[in-house]
């Protein structure tokens, strides 16, 4: 019995006519976007190697991997991230190339989380990479082509900047293990604030745990750095403050007026990805980020090349929701003509199509057997111009 032929999977959903043209349109901005500022693209296959992504840092559990095996029966993952594999090229087989280099795609990822019902587990990623700067300009490169993105997509933006060493610099601080400070990542990832409390109870009382319970609320704009300054009596991390003080300043001024830029040092996704600044981007009328990206120094080493990198990329399906919801996705444009051949006349039929799309035209070849359908046909399609070819080429009413 056939229970799934008429169904997608989980996660996934077919994209119709207008649909697919707003998410063609956005890949197409965007890749353009990028490949006018020096980016090259790249496309890695959609299969990897498991090994890929089970490194000495497990950036990806398994358990959110598609998973299948080749015929040698070694293990293959359907492609999770784009990083990644973007790393393993660069370490291999572009490790002699020249400095730095700047790579964008637009490619499928593939990942499941149970937990995170709704969410596709089959999404188009488009962004870019920088690797080998670890340069103040190649954060604030990023950062311009990040607004940039935003702003192209037509509606009001914002963006988070925020700096994952600040919560290494203290959490190092706590003498309790790696597991204990994953618990308290994710209760200031998610902001949960009297999770958080509890767990940092539990350790007493010091001004490195305070600061930790007041980290996920300390975002906003320029005061968040007075702020936190109050609150963190560090050199590293004043040092760290200060550097992203001089990127919001920044990031503000390449973003004039156009969309809003944030502080947000709650940004504390991925420790064992990201090494320093981390972006994300967000469009009125979506509550969650449709950008997201940063700095990961040391993602590419475990590939035997030790360069630094930094990037983003663009969540192209929660762009095609916003789009959707704004009821904003375009109708599939009427062709120009069509082209209805007499019998003995579809040779000639085919040319005289291909000289009207060699115009710009689109143009249709009629597939029905006499002129009164084709009529109908272009009337309900709103066809304009019916061609019929019969040895004196014509146009019908």
């Amino acid at each position: 019995m056939r229970n799934y032929d008429l169904i997608t999977p989980e996660g996934t959903k077919d994209l119709l006519f207008g649909e697919a043209i707003a998410r063609r349109k956005v890949e197409n901005d965007l890749l353009g976007l990028f490949k006018s500022r020096g980016y090259s693209e790249v496309i890695t296959p959609g299969l990897e190697f498991f090994d890929v992504f089970n490194l000495n840092s497990q950036y990806f559990p398994q358990e959110n991997l598609y998973k299948l095996t080749d015929s040698k029966g070694r293990l293959l993952v359907m492609r999770p991230d784009s990083t990644m594999p973007i790393a393993r090229v660069a370490a291999t087989r572009l490790k002699d190339s020249p400095l730095p280099m700047k790579f964008c795609y637009d490619q499928t990822v593939y990942r499941t989380e149970p937990a995170l019902k709704g969410r596709s587990d089959e999404i188009v990623q488009t962004g870019i990479e920088l690797i080998g700067s670890e340069l103040r300009i190649a954060d604030l490169e990023v950062i311009s082509n990040a607004i940039d993105s935003l702003r192209i997509l037509g509606k009001p933006f914002s963006l988070e900047i925020g700096n994952i060493g600040i919560f290494k610099a203290l959490a190092d601080k706590l003498d309790v293990s790696d597991k204990f400070k994953e618990k308290i990542r994710r209760r200031i990832e998610t902001k949960n604030f009297p999770a958080l409390n509890d767990l940092l109870d539990s350790l007493g009382s010091n001004p490195v745990i305070d600061a930790l319970k007041k980290l996920p609320a300390l975002f906003g704009g320029e005061e968040v750095f007075e702020r936190a300054e109050a609150i963190m009596a560090d050199e590293k991390i004043s040092l760290l403050l200060d550097e992203l003080r001089e990127i919001y300043h920044t990031a503000s001024e390449i973003c004039g007026g156009d969309g809003e830029i944030t502080v947000d040092l709650g940004l504390v996704n991925k420790t064992d990805y990201y090494t320093g600044l981390i972006i994300k981007g967000y469009l009125q009328g979506h509550g969650e980020e449709v950008l997201s990206g940063g700095r990961y120094d040391r993602l590419i080493s475990e590939f035997g090349y030790d360069v630094p990198a930094v990037g983003f990329a663009v969540n192209v399906n929660a762009i095609a929701k916003v789009i959707e919801k704004n009821g904003e996705i375009p109708s599939s444009p009427a062709p120009d003509a069509i082209v209805y051949a007499e019998s003995g006349f579809e040779a000639e039929a085919f040319k005289v199509s291909g000289k009207l799309r060699a115009e710009g035209l689109t143009v249709e070849t009629a597939l029905f057997e006499d002129l009164e359908s084709v009529r109908a046909y272009a009337r309900e399609r709103k066809i304009a111009k019916v061609v019929v070819v019969d040895g004196s080429e014509r146009e019908a009413d």
